[in-house]
Parts: structure tokens; sequence; C-alpha cells
């Protein structure tokens, strides 16, 4: 999903927010002005990483410790009710379905996207289950194609949205117990998004297992990740793929990728054409 100019300028503006130094800026202006056609925002925000650290000798501020304690804070929030969510899946009529609308409404806790999480708005979404006929259709091909899986990637996401993905893979290992399951998280720190280190603390690897994407990219961009995760990618008979970043570095590559997230910034709302925060799942054959 190639940068349009309007992401161009958010993405700018997201650096004036960091800093007002003049050299790094018109680096980062450079780096925009001169993007491949088909570059990502993962990747130019990666660009924009290592020109950070070039001119200040550290990470850009929404990628350093400070996120440490925001993904602690969420992977310990969403853990402290997951013993609750899991009584409620289990008892749900479609617990398989009611796990997956968890896992999507934990796309909102997003640094990256969105400036201000509001845990009050987190758990109002948890609490909606507002399937459109398209999402139930995509559903049911999802589940259908598990029927004969060997294999189910998901791509993850944020901190905290990896707790609701452990109790999604949860109902899919009960569901389809032939099914091998692995999670692909990033690389490295990036936002607040999942590591090797988080989804541990998740306790995900007790149902599935962790592989890194091996680059701190906020998105699977195929050619830049490691052979392992190439592979996992390559021979996964199902893929799930959470969140806006992940959807624009792989969408439009030929994959057969299933989408899950929420809309939460004006491109994506233009795009699907609707409100901000509504849940998307889309299957790209």
């Amino acid at each position: 999903m190639r940068v349009i100019e309007s992401c161009a300028e958010c993405l700018y503006n997201r650096q004036l927010r960091l800093t007002d130094d003049r050299a790094y800026l018109a680096e980062i202006r450079e780096i925009i002005d001169n993007r491949d056609k088909e570059a990502t925002a993962p990747y130019l925000v990666y660009r924009f990483n290592q020109t950070y650290r070039k001119h200040f000798g550290k990470t850009a501020s929404y990628a350093t410790a400070s996120y440490a304690d925001v993904k602690k804070r969420y992977n310990g929030l969403v853990l402290s009710i997951e013993d609750a969510l899991r009584e409620r899946i289990e008892q749900s009529e479609d617990p398989l379905l009611t796990a997956f609308s968890y896992a999507r409404a934990g796309n909102y806790i997003d640094f990256g996207a969105i400036r201000n999480v509001d845990e009050k708005t987190f758990f109002s979404l948890l609490e909606r289950d507002d399937f459109s006929a398209h999402d139930l259709q995509t559903f049911e091909s999802f589940t259908a194609e598990c029927v004969t899986a060997k294999s189910l990637l998901l791509l993850a996401d944020n901190c905290g949205e990896i707790v609701l993905d452990k109790l999604f893979l949860e109902q899919v290992g009960q569901r389809y117990p032939q099914i091998k399951l692995s999670v692909l998280v990033r690389g490295g720190e990036v936002l607040n998004d999942a590591t090797v280190e988080d989804a541990l603390n998740a306790g995900i690897d007790s149902v599935a297992q962790i592989i890194s994407s091996g680059v701190a990219v906020s998105g699977t961009v195929y050619d830049m990740i490691s052979d392992e995760a190439k592979n996992a990618i390559d021979s996964a008979d199902v893929i799930l793929s959470k969140g806006q970043g992940n959807y624009e570095a792989l969408i439009g590559h030929g994959r057969h990728i299933f989408y899950s997230f929420l809309c939460k910034c004006e491109r994506f709302t233009n795009r699907f054409q609707v409100p901000s925060l509504t849940g998307i799942f889309v299957e790209e054959m």
C-alpha cells in the first residue's frame, strides 16, 4: 500500500512533533520526497528512525524505553482481565467469533496511530460485536480454510492486543487441533509493537510458536525480514495479519492473507468508507 501525499504529510508532521532541528527535518523531507513509488509507511518510519539515530545518537522518542512502560502497562492491563474474558468467550454462542471480536478490538492499543490511547475507549470496544455482513462472510471463509489447514501464522501488532490474540489462538487450537499455530512479532523495539519478550510476557508461547521478524519495522515488510520469518510466511496454510501497518506492508503483493484491524486514520476510514475505530476483516486472495 504505497504512501500517498496525505499520508506523507501526516508522517512528516509526526516528525515535527519530535523536534524542530532543521537539518534532521530537511533529511526527513528528502526521504519523503524521493521515496520509491512502492514505499510503505512502515518502511519510511524505519528510515526515519535510522535518520534520528544518526542525528541524535538514539532512537526517536516514540520508539525508546519510554514505550517499555507503556507496553508492560497494557500487557498487564489485559492480562488482569484475561480470565474474565476467557470465561465470557467460552460461555458465548460462538467462542471463536467472540474471541476474534476481542482480538480485533485490541488493535485499538496503537500508540503510533492514536495520539491518546484511552482505557475507557478500549473497554468500550471490547463490548462491541458489530460485525458487518462482509465481516461474517470473511470469517466464514477463514474458518473454511482452517478446516483443512495444517499451519496458521498470525502476524502480531501491538502489546496488550497480543494477549487477546492469545485468547483467539486458544480457540483456534480447540476447534482445529490439527493446526500448528505460530506468531510473528517485531524483531526490535518500535512504537508499542510486540517483540519476542513482550509475546513471552503475554504468555502466547503457551499456544503458539513465537517467531521474530528480525527487524525493527512497524509492519511486515517482506524484503526486510529474516529468512526464518519469510519461510514462516511462505509455508503457512493460513495467514491472519493484524493491524494497519501489516496491511500497508503486505496488501497488493499477491498473497492469500486475512487482514484484521481497526480503521484509525483518515486514509483507512476513507478507503473502507467507515467511521473511525470501525473493525475491518478482509481477505486478499
